[in-house]
């Protein structure tokens, strides 16, 4: 008897892209492959973020430790986070900040000499590396009023000056390396309306019954007087067209349900990477950690999986 192959081959299907914001489609694959991409996006693709603050100088009204929490979750452009190494995994450096491979150096120096109160923000942040800097969320390059993200306000006299290095890490680990502002998706409805009944309804029941829904789903042909769906998608699974059609004393007017291999996803970047390379980074990583827990046909030995194989030994 022949083997049967349950592989599948998702697809994926781009519907609108900008560099923050993507909404795509991911068909022929199952729930748990939905969820382990969302999850992946949201924890475990790596960005860079300051992870280590040295302050010379804070004579302004923030203590330290507040400003370097402030300085952590300043998002970082991360384009080359997934080449660089791990601090804790490079051998090239003793995690002083004074590497290539796994760290970045910013340094800020501002005081305050004026009467008006200075904004320090993370355009203050000059970086040794211009690949990785703050994020700009100006509407355009040559937007003047975007002054960044403000760290601390100085009064005159005040100062602030201080060194800090950016490492690799995870969302997994802290917050502040989550590449995602937001990633959710959704089941794809199929929704059947049964046009025998809700020819018996008149037109004020029809209407009664589209705005039942508390999302615009359904409408009103102003031609044809039927109802038609219009945006299958802005269904929230409620059931609330369902309860009323039963109420009306029409029960199976319409049919309502969740594609159970098609989902739509939506991503929000924080600017650190580009959405779209959120994804392809995504799919990399989900693939490296399905390469490290497939198992031969031969071995089924978890002590070669390290904190996996303690894992599966229930440790």
């Amino acid at each position: 008897m022949e083997a049967v192959s349950y592989q599948r081959f998702p697809r994926v299907k781009i519907r609108e892209l900008r560099d923050d914001y993507m909404k795509f489609e991911l068909r022929d694959t199952d729930s748990s492959m939905a969820n382990a991409l969302r999850r992946v996006m949201i924890a475990e693709v790596p960005t860079v973020a300051i992870d280590l603050v040295e302050i010379e100088v804070n004579s302004s009204v923030l203590n330290d430790e507040f400003i370097a929490h402030r300085l952590g979750l300043i998002p970082l452009t991360s384009e080359r986070a997934m080449s660089m190494r791990f601090s804790r995994d490079c051998d090239a450096c003793d995690g002083d900040g004074q590497c290539e491979y796994c760290s970045v150096e910013f340094h800020l120096r501002a005081r305050c000499i004026g009467d008006q109160t200075l904004d320090v923000t993370s355009k203050d942040l000059i970086s040794s590396d211009h690949t990785v800097v703050p994020v700009d969320y100006s509407d355009s390059p040559g937007d003047t009023d975007n002054r960044g993200i403000i760290i601390v306000k100085l009064r005159r006299g005040q100062e602030l000056r201080l060194r800090a290095i950016a490492r690799k890490g995870i969302g997994k680990d802290h917050a502040k390396w989550s590449p995602a502002a937001t990633v959710t998706f959704m089941y794809e409805p199929e929704i059947h309306i049964n046009e025998d009944l809700m020819e018996t309804l008149t037109l004020e029941e029809k209407k009664t019954w589209v705005d039942s829904s508390p999302t615009k789903v359904f409408d009103i042909d102003p031609n044809t007087q039927q109802v038609v769906v219009i945006d299958p998608e802005a269904y929230t699974y409620d059931d609330e067209v369902i309860k009323k059609a039963d109420a009306m004393g029409k029960p199976g007017l319409v049919e309502i349900y969740a594609k159970e291999d098609s989902f739509i996803f939506t991503v929000e970047s924080t600017g650190a990477i580009k959405a779209s390379q959120l994804l392809l980074n995504a799919i990399e990583v989900l693939k490296t950690k399905l390469d490290a827990v497939r198992l031969s046909e031969d071995t089924v030995d978890a002590d070669d999986f390290g904190e996996l194989g303690a894992h599966m030994r229930g440790g």
